[in-house]
């Protein structure tokens, strides 16, 4: 095992969740990794546990079995505060939910990963205008969350997930709420960015069609990886 060369990597993982007296095993002994200039896809049906193992690598939260790297890091090694500055600065994030904040219009919820990403203000906003138009959007600067469509707001995800010039990107359904057609244009867009600008992506996904960019493909089936192609 070589952490060192990984983004992120998961070492015979076990994740239990307790509620109300009962356990559910969310992964089972799961060794996972993402490298340097790669594209992983992890292909499940819903309840597979691919979120979950999306957010262990993202140190979002611990196993209760194994262990969990980033950037060739032991999560537990890393203080609460050196963890979020490692997240802000250094990975993107994608989530099937969006995240956006209804509060601030499209332009500010951009820029307020930037903020925590520590990128200067007399830049950040032209870039966050820049991410915008990269995905056709940026008639949307001041429009608010609640407005948009959900194909609108998943763009605006993307937008926000590249703007701190993340080393890793996590995406969950990437494009569930897109049409074919800009769904496609997504993930071309990670794959290119894999290739020319040494990015890492880790996607989850049931969207069989994302196979033929991915460099890597894991099936992930009841807490699980069943199969690698």
């Amino acid at each position: 095992m070589n952490n060192t060369l990984s983004s992120a990597e998961l070492v015979e993982v076990t994740k239990i969740f307790s509620r109300s007296g009962k356990e559910t095993v969310a992964l089972d002994n799961v060794s996972f990794r993402v490298n340097p200039r790669e594209l992983v896809l992890l292909l499940g049906p819903s309840g597979s546990g691919k979120t979950t193992l999306l957010t262990l690598l993202a140190g979002l939260q611990e196993p209760t079995r194994g262990e969990a790297y980033i950037f060739g890091k032991r999560v537990q090694d890393y203080s609460p505060t050196a963890l979020q500055k490692t997240r802000a600065a250094r990975m993107g994030f994608i989530f099937q939910n969006f995240c956006l904040l209804d509060s601030l219009n499209v332009l500010d919820n951009v820029l307020l990963v930037m903020h925590f990403a520590g990128i200067p203000k007399t830049s950040a906003r032209k870039h966050a205008a820049e991410c915008l138009e990269k995905f056709g959007i940026g008639h949307l600067t001041h429009a608010y969350p609640p407005t948009l469509s959900q194909g609108e707001k998943q763009r605006v995800a993307v937008a926000r997930a590249i703007a701190n010039g993340a080393q890793l990107i996590i995406a969950d359904e990437p494009t569930g709420s897109l049409a074919t057609q800009q769904g496609m244009m997504i993930i071309e867009f990670l794959h290119n960015g894999v290739k020319e600008d040494g990015l890492s992506v880790v996607i989850a996904s049931h969207d069989e069609r994302i196979t033929k960019f991915a460099d890597r493909v894991h099936h992930l089936q009841d807490g699980r990886l069943i199969e690698q192609v």
